[in-house]
């Protein structure tokens, strides 16, 4: 039985054999899966195990299969795009004397993995004894390498007084388990997807059956000698010797064009496995030194915030031309399709952390804008309609009332737009695709919204970030959203004059705003005796029909949109939705922690800070194997830096208003901005600020600018930690480990 060790500040660590019984042998893989946008490695381990979920994931490496409808109607999507298990090289069997390496045989004397976020590799160390009691030493260290795309390794070493044979294999189309049926994220699991195409000793190339792309595998060992056999679905490297067995294995990946992958592979196995190792740590060296969040009283965040941010980094370093799925490339979870998690909350952390893989991403948006237009034709609009889910362009959602119904994933895409060209001012970028795709998007809104009769606009039937309030009038979220769109692209005075006047719905009688028109005067729902998430227990025509919200949707658009609220509003807002938010999604808490935290609810704060950061780290999240929640790792940075460092930028200008809850000391955090890297340490009485160069912001609503090698101090006023408004379930809190 394996679990996660106790908190370290820069490693993750598992401590004896996973248990496919308990879960954590798939909790395991997406833990210490290795990626880096390109190429997605789960931690299987290396010998073959039937208990996990394989998983070697190429982005964008995916096969079509049919959508069926009981009814049919126009707009429908058809076809949808399932992720698929690409040619898997992690696959090492080890024979001790003929009998097979298995952690469910013989004694597992010790076990161990460790996840280095500074050095980028995860490391197994195994003592274990065979049925016949001969006690072996195994060591594997693997890597993805951030410096080159397309390439994996591992470094495998065995020891035993005893005859050793090892087969290391490339082998596609491996078994897979069913599908589970009672998670919604669960992926259709698509066996067999692969058409050999060629093959010899050292390649193989395949082609998916139905999306005919085409992936070429290259795979090549040094260090010990070996004979290879070759089949056009297996490449078997075997190797036998007394003692000890130790060898480098390099993998390379291509697609959809197969040239090069010889190459890069042989460039890599000339360099060695240490010269590998040694780019992968200078690389994460330079990534750190201009993102790391340093935390001072909660040992438990501080490596949740590294571990969230080093999953970030793994998603998004290489997508580019490809996106950024909800899972990376840790499972197959939502069919490995990209949402509007990725601008909203993944691009948002890496526009401040890593900008430079923020516009390969959005320029993969870019790249989809034919199907964004035809989309919008199809659904009588100008402009452009991106989709819900997709992995290519086209929406592959067959759930229109959550998917095609929520246009704020086209102001999303916009507003990560706008953000990275405020952090960044990559003018480059915005000439090439960024305006662009405002253009389009504003011509969305100009032909979604009216006028009525009074001159004022609105947005009808949409369904907002709650997806438990469907098919809604004047969504504040997207009609503010969409006024940002139209005001920054400028399109015409009628954008203009369409931007000022969108309706923001009020309720006079509560004294708050309305997550959409009409929503506090739907009947309450009852939150005694409900087990969660709900949608598992109702049918959507329940809570549709009711005041229960699944996620922050008009809390996200006090975060996102600040500047259109006043503060006593956000403190009533804040209190009536808190209410009736049962977080049934893991993109709630973090946003719920940084107006918790703006509002003075500090220890509330921290207590969703604490269930977005450890979620799949120790909340038990991540339990089925589909992999991590990508959006959730970014939203342990987002609850400390625009929660507890009161960080934001509205309009494109930066601000910070900091305060530290009861449980922390000290924060300490780095931000990219135009170029300078700006410092921000948050004491309990202080704040300071320095920077490499010139960054001018606001502190506390006062601008200021901090010039490069200067330090700027400021004191911070002490205020009391208000108590939590009534919420429909206490927040899950996540305890240290005794």
């Amino acid at each position: 039985m394996s679990e996660i060790g106790p908190a370290e500040p820069w490693i993750v660590r598992e401590i004896g054999a996973p248990d496919e019984q308990d879960g954590a042998l798939l909790q395991g893989e997406s833990v210490f899966a290795l990626a880096n946008g390109h190429i997605g490695l789960r931690a299987n381990l290396e010998e073959p195990h039937c208990g996990g979920m394989p998983g070697t994931f190429l982005n964008s490496l995916f096969e079509e299969r049919d959508l069926q409808y009981p009814e049919e109607g126009f707009g429908f999507p058809e076809v949808t795009q399932t992720i698929v298990n690409g040619p898997n090289g992690k696959r090492i069997a080890l024979f001790v004397d003929g009998e097979s390496f298995d952690l469910r045989t013989g004694e597992v004397r010790s076990h161990e993995r460790v996840l280095d976020l500074r050095a980028g590799t995860l490391t197994r160390e195994v003592e274990w004894v065979s049925p016949a009691g001969v006690p072996v030493w195994l060591r594997t260290e693997r890597l993805v390498s951030f410096r080159r795309p397309s390439v994996a390794a591992v470094r495998y070493s065995v020891r035993a007084e005893a005859e050793l044979r090892v087969e290391s294999d490339l082998v596609v189309d491996e078994d897979l388990p069913p599908p589970r049926e009672d998670d919604p994220r669960a992926s259709a699991i698509i066996q067999d997807p692969f058409a050999p195409v060629s093959h010899n000793d050292d390649v193989l190339v395949l082609r998916t059956r139905r999306s005919g792309l085409t992936v070429a595998a290259a795979v090549t060992h040094t260090g010990a000698p070996g004979e290879v056999s070759a089949e056009p679905e297996l490449i078997r490297w075997t190797s036998t010797a007394r003692g000890e067995i130790t060898f480098e294995k390099f993998l390379a990946y291509r697609w959809p064009a197969a040239d090069e992958v010889v190459a890069d592979r042989d460039a890599a196995a000339r360099d060695g496995f240490d010269v590998l190792a040694a780019e992968q740590r200078e690389y994460l060296d330079d990534f750190w030194a201009g993102a790391d969040v340093e935390v001072d009283g909660d040992p438990d965040i501080q490596q949740a915030v590294r571990f969230g941010l080093f999953h970030v980094l793994q998603a998004g370093a290489q997508a580019g031309p490809h996106p950024i799925p909800a899972k990376g490339l840790t499972g197959n979870g939502y069919d490995g399709h990209t949402l509007w998690d990725t601008e909203t909350y993944v691009l948002r952390a890496l526009t401040y952390t890593h900008p430079g893989c923020v516009g390969p991403a959005l320029k993969w948006r870019h790249s989809t804008l034919g199907d964004a237009r035809d989309r919008a034709r199809e659904l009588g609009l100008d402009g452009a309609a991106f989709p819900w889910r997709t992995i290519s362009g086209p929406e592959c959602s067959g759930y229109w009332p959550a998917g095609t119904a929520a246009l704020h994933v086209n102001a999303d895409i916009a507003d990560a737009v706008l953000r990275y060209e405020a952090a960044t001012g990559d003018e480059e970028f915005m000439r090439e695709a960024g305006h662009e795709i405002l253009t389009e998007t504003a011509k969305l809104w100009k032909s979604v919204a009216y006028f009525d009769d009074e001159g004022v606009a609105h947005i009808a039937g949409v369904t907002g970030p709650d997806e438990y309030t469907a098919l809604m009038d004047d969504n504040i979220y997207t009609n503010l959203m969409a006024q940002r769109t139209l005001r920054a692209a400028g399109l015409d005075d009628e954008a203009g004059r369409l931007a000022d006047s969108l309706s923001i719905p009020y309720a006079e009688g509560r004294d708050v705003h309305e997550q959409a028109a009409g929503f506090t005067r739907l009947p309450e729902w009852d939150f005694t005796d409900n087990e969660y998430p709900l949608m598992l227990g109702h049918h959507y025509l329940n809570l549709y029909r009711k005041q229960v919200v699944k996620q922050a949707d008009l809390v996200l658009a006090m975060m996102v949109r600040g500047d259109a609220f006043t503060a006593d509003e956000k403190r009533r807002n804040f209190a009536y939705y808190e209410a009736r938010t049962v977080r049934d999604s893991s993109l709630s808490a973090p946003i719920q922690a940084v107006l918790a935290a703006e509002l003075g609810h500090l220890s509330l704060a921290h207590d969703y800070l604490a269930e977005a950061a450890l979620l799949d780290l120790r909340g038990g999240g991540e339990s089925g194997g589909d992999g991590l929640h990508i959006a959730a790792c970014a939203g342990g940075w987002i609850a400390l830096v625009m929660g507890f460092g009161g960080m934001r930028d509205h309009e494109g200008r930066l601000s910070f208003g900091p305060r530290l809850p009861p449980g922390l000391q000290r924060l300490a955090f780095r931000l990219h901005w135009r170029g300078a890297t700006l410092t921000v340490t948050v004491k309990r009485d202080a704040v300071t600020y320095t920077a490499d160069g010139d960054v001018t912001f606001r502190h506390e609503g006062k601008e200021v600018q901090v010039q490069a090698g200067e330090e700027l101090t400021f004191a911070i006023d002490p205020i009391g930690d208000i108590p939590a408004p009534p919420s429909p379930r206490p927040p899950r809190r996540h305890s240290p480990p005794a």
